[in-house]
């Protein structure tokens, strides 16, 4: 017979049969359990004499006697004297002073942001309390982000999320707590509803692919090679961008996004191709076009094509091992024939005669 769920009569269930209670010794601490028990905040008010009307049947409890920190109103002690006369004119109620779910609005724009922005938020309740703070929490954090006290009649703050990175990426709700009219402490109340966040680009990776031939950090003029970039975070409708640093001027490269990395190819490398390569990630979210910071520098150098290879160089190698070779084979084999031939002493002697006399 209250103005809402959190006042009226106070009844208990016994034996499957409601019953009142007697207001004698009623007062905000027992009324405070009941609010409690019920999810209604704190008691503003403990009301005797039937204020919103007699009941029927059972009187259950005649005495009841509470600390305020019960979590049930039958955890509480009770006087069992039988002389305490009650009558339904006799019976307890309570006001409470229910804790609205608050509601969070963004006073920002949009709610994709980029790192070191500030996010806005509102929250606000419709019914006025003595209010004591508000808080601002991220899903999966115990702890407040933001807290801002609030005066007595205020019934909206604005929390403000500052200089946000890309750990603040998530779900954001809010509470306000109000000070309880027995025992004298802070109640939270329930969360409000939910906003997700996004904050900014996670930096891309980046490598590259080219022949086993070429020094490090360098591709052979001619020679094919790749840069992949790659991403943690993926939106719909993102792309890699790839940037070419040079004296002269830069030259982009666009690729959608259709998973986590994309490959640039280059079949043939020339000397426009040298340079200081950068990856960045590109996708318009909530009206906005957001760009990632870009990634590491990754240098490149053209190299002329050697003349001599390794292979060339090998080849060259066997065919002078063997040309030597074949030389020293023919000396050799002069040296051996021209021992065989040369003459002895004698016969050298006897051609002499010989050819002297044929002479005469």
């Amino acid at each position: 017979n209250g103005e809402n769920k959190c006042s009226g009569r106070v009844e208990v269930l016994r034996h499957d049969q409601w019953g009142t209670v007697c207001d004698l010794g009623w007062d905000v601490r027992e009324a405070h359990v009941v609010c409690l028990q019920l999810g209604c905040g704190f008691a503003e008010h403990a009301l005797h004499g039937a204020a919103f009307g007699p009941g029927k049947g059972e009187i259950w409890l005649r005495h009841v006697q509470c600390t305020g920190h019960e979590s049930s109103l039958t955890h509480c002690a009770v006087v069992l004297h039988n002389y305490y006369y009650c009558t339904h004119e006799n019976d307890a109620g309570v006001k409470c002073s229910t804790l609205l779910t608050p509601t969070l609005t963004l006073l920002s724009p949009h709610t994709v942001f980029s790192s070191g922005e500030a996010i806005r938020f509102s929250c606000s309740v419709k019914l006025g309390h003595h209010f004591s703070d508000f808080h601002l929490y991220k899903d999966g954090v115990s702890t407040p982000l933001v807290t801002q006290r609030a005066d007595l009649t205020q019934t909206s703050v604005e929390l403000t999320l500052s200089d946000v990175e890309t750990f603040h990426q998530g779900s954001y709700s809010c509470r306000y707590r109000i000070k309880g009219g027995f025992p004298s402490e802070l109640l939270s109340s329930p969360p409000s509803n939910s906003i997700n966040i996004t904050v900014e680009l996670l930096t891309p990776h980046h490598w590259y692919n080219t022949s086993s031939e070429a020094p490090t950090g360098s591709v052979i003029r001619g020679h094919s090679f790749n840069i992949t970039c790659s991403t943690q975070q993926q939106y719909p409708g993102g792309s890699f961008q790839l940037r070419l640093i040079q004296p002269n001027g830069t030259v982009r490269q666009s690729l959608p996004a259709l998973s986590q990395f994309v490959t640039f190819t280059f079949p043939n490398a020339q000397s426009s191709n040298e340079g200081y390569y950068y990856c960045l990630y590109r996708v318009q979210m909530g009206g906005r076009t957001f760009v990632s910071r870009e990634s590491q520098p990754l240098p490149i150098a053209i190299r002329p094509d050697p003349l001599l290879s390794p292979m060339v160089i090998s080849w060259i190698v066997s065919g002078l091992t063997f040309v030597v070779a074949l030389v020293v084979i023919i000396i050799v084999a002069k040296v051996l024939c021209y021992k065989e031939k040369k003459p002895s002493e004698l016969e050298r002697e006897t051609r002499t005669v010989d050819n002297t006399y044929v002479a005469l």
